[in-house]
């Protein structure tokens, strides 16, 4: 995909590029630079967050940063301009942006300068094509007397009776006809009874936010005069005044998008294609405890990480590498089984964006230190924040740990196109019956979840108990492997 473009000698344009695998849409993390910076070619002007993972943008010419066309925190098609280049700085003055209609809605400073025949809407929605000739904007003056009316019928309803000439109510920007809000703010005022129209917006760029439509379905004053109706519009909104102070008060809503809206839909859709078996075991590990101890002191282990999701993942590769037909994936197109003669491990990681699963790449050749190199790498870069989405792509088979938060075990969800999951319970000291008596051991639930349509009761089976047999008695990873 081109992800530049000219719109003269002097300026340049960078689009959004698709920096994932077919992904339509991107948000704008933060920006690097601002107008006037200096930049060069391959330098970082801004990080953006895909479906996948955060990823730095850098920039393919050298120049000064001319105009941001999208603020921290928006959703950009892939392929529209994020940033404009002055390839030929000191050349001339810039031209000034073109003034937009006292009616046009204004999204941001930068947005002033749309090229000719691209006309401005709501920050996040992208730039609507359109001729260069305006056509009336129907509603547009009804707007602002609506909303002075709204202003004067809450004046009376709070006793301070109507003015003998009020003053008219900032205009309220529309666009095509209606004024500006995000989807989830119109579906508030809908459910509230309020009409946009009558709102007055204190967003930026004349755009309604949810405290917007609050204020408009606020609740009168107790010694409003009887005799004073609120508009019809508004009547439902005094009627739900209680409603309202309950959803701003014991509710908050968060935009469901980039990682966090990716792993729901795939979750829901692995989850409702791929039949799911979950099988558990719970088993001594009291061994491969001490065995953790001994490579902590070991020197070949000093410059990696050593703990107990090291040895299960060797456990897990060694499984494999007994029962390979596990290592699958299904081809729906073809309807052909995929027998994988690799093994790239993922390893769920919790982050600040939602969980993400990279992946190890051809696991099955590491040692015991490189495997413990390649995984410290791996969370040390979910952590940042700073997964590609190259490293979550291919993965097979995948572990997660919840041990970690203190649970026992759960039924893990396949990642999709994945044959099987391990879920790792939290290690606990319990009594347990060894060599005959009871004694106090370290103790582990495994749960392991597959797609019974690449693998069987039997194999999947197999897999889990040989795991578990490694993990009982970690010599096996020597004998077996």
């Amino acid at each position: 995909m081109t992800t530049m473009t000219e719109t003269s000698a002097r300026f340049r344009e960078f689009k959004m590029p698709d920096v994932g695998e077919g992904l339509t849409e991107a948000e704008i993390l933060k920006w690097f630079v601002q107008p006037g910076d200096t930049v060069t070619d391959g330098q970082v002007v801004c990080e953006v967050e895909t479906a996948k993972a955060a990823v730095e943008l850098p920039i393919p010419f050298d120049g000064v940063v001319h105009e941001l066309r999208f603020p921290e925190g928006t959703t950009v098609d892939v392929g529209q301009v994020i940033i404009a280049i002055d390839v030929a700085p000191g050349s001339g003055d810039a031209p000034a942006p073109a003034a937009a209609p006292a009616q046009e809605p204004v999204e941001a400073p930068e947005a002033e300068a749309e090229p000719k025949g691209r006309t401005p809407v709501l920050v996040g929605y992208g730039v609507a094509e359109s001729s260069t000739k305006r056509r009336p904007r129907k509603g547009a003056a009804a707007a602002p007397e609506a909303a002075a009316v709204a202003a004067a019928v809450q004046a009376e309803l709070n006793g301070h009776g109507a003015p003998a000439a009020p003053t008219p109510a900032p205009a309220v920007p529309v666009q095509g006809g209606r004024p500006l809000a995000k989807p989830p703010v119109r579906k508030l005022a809908k459910d509230l009874g309020i009409d946009l129209a009558t709102v007055v917006p204190t967003g930026k760029d004349g755009i309604i936010t949810r405290e917007d439509v609050h204020a408009a379905a606020a609740p009168a004053a107790p010694e409003a005069p009887a005799a004073v109706a609120p508009p019809v519009a508004s009547a439902p909104a005094v009627a739900e005044a209680p409603a309202v102070v309950s959803d701003s008060a014991r509710e908050t809503r968060i935009p469901v998008k980039g990682v966090r809206k990716a792993i729901a839909q795939a979750m829901v859709g692995s989850a409702f294609t791929a039949p799911h078996v979950t099988e558990f075991v719970t088993v001594d590990v009291t061994r491969t405890m001490k065995l953790v101890a001994e490579l902590k002191e070991d020197k070949d282990m000093a410059d990696v990480r050593v703990n107990p999701l090291l040895v299960i993942a060797k456990a897990l590769l060694v499984a494999i590498k007994r029962n390979p037909e596990v290592n699958a994936a299904w081809d729906e197109a073809n309807q052909e089984i995929v027998q994988k003669h690799y093994v790239n491990l993922g390893i769920a990681a919790a982050t600040p964006r939602g969980l993400i699963v990279p992946n190890i790449k051809d696991a099955h050749d590491k040692t015991l230190p490189q495997l413990a190199e390649a995984l410290g790498e791996l969370v040390t870069t979910a952590r940042d924040g700073k997964t590609s989405p190259a490293a979550m792509a291919g993965g097979t088979v995948t572990i997660t740990n919840v041990g970690v938060f203190g649970v026992d075990t759960g039924t893990p969800i396949l990642n999709p196109g994945e044959s099987a999951i391990l879920a790792v319970g939290a290690i606990k000291l319990q009594p347990w019956v060894h060599k005959g008596k009871v004694k106090p051991r370290q103790v582990t639930t495994l749960a392991l979840s597959f797609d019974h349509r690449l693998v069987d009761g039997e194999l999947g089976s197999k897999v889990l108990a040989d795991v578990a047999a490694i993990l009982e008695q970690p010599k096996r990873l020597i004998t077996w492997a």
